[in-house]
C-alpha cells in the first residue's frame, strides 16, 4: 500500500506542475492534479476489464454472458 500511495503522490505532484508551468496558475495546476489522475485512475480500471477479456479469448476461455 505505501508503494500506492506513493506513486500517487509523484503523480499529483507531476500533473499539478506541469499545469502550473504551463498555465502559470497554482489553481489550473491543482485542479489538473485532481482531475487528471482521478481520470486516469477511471480509465484504468476499465482498460483492466478488457485486457483481461483479451487475454482469456487468447486463453479460449469461456466468457460469462
Amino acid at each position: 500500500m505505501s508503494k500506492t500511495l506513493s506513486f500517487a503522490l509523484v503523480h499529483f505532484t507531476v500533473a499539478f506542475s506541469v499545469g502550473t508551468l504551463m498555465t502559470g496558475s497554482l489553481w489550473v495546476g491543482g485542479a489538473l492534479a485532481v482531475v487528471e489522475p482521478t481520470c486516469n485512475t477511471v480509465a484504468y480500471h476499465f482498460h483492466e476489464k478488457v485486457w483481461t477479456r483479451i487475454q482469456q479469448r487468447r486463453q479460449g476461455a469461456v466468457l460469462p454472458t
